[in-house]
């Protein structure tokens, strides 16, 4: 396997119908993942999950937590501290509930799925150690939405810390897709105290790893992952602490990556702008449309947003 991937079967013939003009795009829907960081001697290194190689979608990629937003996170006032919504809307280039929304789905994810909490009792604290059985309790009611995290935030007099968070950039699911995304990556500090853990259902592997070494276990073929996944840990390498990661944030371009398609002389083309290692010309017509599903899997194309649900998705 180089680089494989995971490529749905159904792509060329909805690639086609696009181009024709009888497919219409659905709206993707929001979404937020989190690039988790902790400083190690050899510099940081950033938590994965692996998705369970049973899952129709993605088995076996590497990926971040994350996940859809909870129209409650829009409709609940959730208890806040950090950079206002107004700053959060202007950032993310949407208005001030659609804001709050992103960033507390990026914050209840990440609590969901690594068991990892960015809130605090006041806005200049952390919660710290929330392994024990009442605080999993929470946790599992939130992932099983009984509890919305507007709730349980109240419940134990907790503020989401925003501030704990950088944005890093955007990738938007394909108009060709039939489940299609908005994701918004962030990046994070792992909180002193806390720890990580495999909370999600979806995951069978949690690792920390250094992003140059993920990176060049993904181009020698031994970690499978996703074009917005492999691209962001590139863009992390350079950076010699989580806090510069952080600071590094506010400056990144957050102008939304959207898989472009189209059918040319016998070949699907499918390319990602500003990603140019992701173009590929797959064949239609010699290999009929699994066969070109197998060579784009082969060579390394899926859906760019499905796979940060961590889930996110």
């Amino acid at each position: 396997m180089a680089n494989g991937q995971w490529f749905p079967q159904d792509w060329p013939e909805r690639i086609r119908a696009l181009a024709d003009g009888t497919l219409t795009p659905v709206a993707p829907k929001r979404a937020a993942t989190v690039m988790l960081l902790k400083d190690t001697d050899g510099g940081p290194v950033v938590h994965m999950l692996r998705r369970r190689a049973s899952m129709a979608f993605a088995g076996g990629a590497y990926a971040y937590p994350g996940g859809g937003v909870d129209p409650r996170d829009d409709d609940l006032h959730v208890r806040w501290a950090g950079p206002t919504r107004a700053w959060w809307a202007e950032r993310l280039g949407v208005d001030e509930t659609a804001a709050q929304a992103i960033v507390c789905a990026a914050v209840r994810e990440t609590y969901e799925e690594a068991g990892v909490l960015l809130a605090g009792r006041t806005p200049d604290s952390v919660v710290g150690d929330i392994t024990g059985a009442d605080w999993e309790a929470d946790r599992v009611a939130v992932a099983t939405r009984e509890l919305s995290f507007a709730e349980f935030l109240d419940r134990r007099g907790l503020v989401l810390r925003s501030d704990l968070l950088g944005a890093w950039t955007r990738w938007i699911t394909p108009e060709f897709e039939s489940r299609r995304y908005d994701t918004w990556f962030f990046v994070a500090a792992l909180p002193e105290g806390q720890r990580t853990r495999n909370a999600s259902t979806e995951a069978d592997r949690t690792v920390w790893i250094r992003p140059a070494d993920a990176a060049a276990s993904y181009d020698k073929g031994e970690l499978l992952m996703m074009p917005p996944t492999i691209a962001t840990l590139r863009r992390l390498v350079p950076y010699a602490t989580a806090a510069e990661a952080l600071a590094a944030a506010p400056g990144r371009d957050l102008t939304p990556v959207l898989a472009q398609a189209r059918l040319e002389e016998g070949e699907v083309v499918l390319s990602w702008p500003g990603h140019d290692e992701f173009t590929k010309h797959i064949p239609t017509e010699a290999t009929g449309v699994r066969g070109a599903a197998d060579a784009a899997g082969a060579a390394g194309v899926t859906d760019v947003t499905d796979a940060t649900r961590g889930g996110v998705a």
